[in-house]
């Protein structure tokens, strides 16, 4: 039997419904990790069903690092004015700000980046693994490794969230879709830096 106090645990950890939570919890028997898999599985799968609909509305957030000399603005659309609004939805838009000010990424996703510039940093990891005495195959899946890191550092969704590592930005994304019951796309953000 499900407590109603471990359902209003998940809720607090996770933001999700209370009926979902407590589904999460019966499905993992009770186990919260595994309920917390379970609602993000959940939450992938409402988001994959929302990302064609349009995001008309939005709100562009900003970030100024306490030094004064790190600034983000960033547009984060959404569908409704109604969700665009909501606190929630802003808090979202200034956590992503405070995390491109921390982590600098250069795009949004992977296919944003320069088919040019993929094909010069596929060469330049080829060249560095010329003298190493390995299968062609072998080679092959260390060049696809180092370019599956290298876009993940330089692409938003792709990055750990920096305030909560265990998720990327992709993964918090998408639980906020689900919970809003909305799509939400990054749209642009722009990075200032006093050098």
């Amino acid at each position: 039997m499900i407590k109603a106090q471990d359902v209003k645990k998940l809720r607090d950890l996770t933001g999700a419904g209370m009926v979902e939570c407590k589904k999460a919890l019966e499905e993992s028997s009770g186990d919260f990790d595994a309920a917390i898999k379970v609602l993000r599985k959940r939450g992938s799968k409402i988001a994959d069903k929302k990302v064609g609909r349009g995001t008309a509305e939005g709100y562009v957030g900003s970030y100024i690092h306490s030094n004064g000399k790190i600034g983000v603005l960033i547009e984060v659309n959404c569908e409704t004015d109604f969700v665009a609004r909501g606190e929630e939805f802003r808090n979202l838009v200034h956590d992503l700000a405070m995390h491109i000010a921390a982590a600098s990424p250069i795009y949004i996703s992977a296919a944003e980046v320069d088919p040019a510039s993929v094909r010069e940093k596929k060469e330049e990891f080829t060249e560095s693994t010329k003298n190493e005495k390995k299968p062609k195959e072998v080679i092959e899946r260390i060049i696809e490794g180092k370019m599956k890191k290298y876009l993940d550092e330089v692409c938003l969704l792709s990055q750990p969230f920096v305030k909560d590592p265990e998720k990327t930005v992709g993964e918090l994304v998408t639980e906020k879709i689900a919970k809003f019951g909305e799509n939400i796309q990054v749209k642009k953000f722009a990075k200032f830096e006093i050098q």
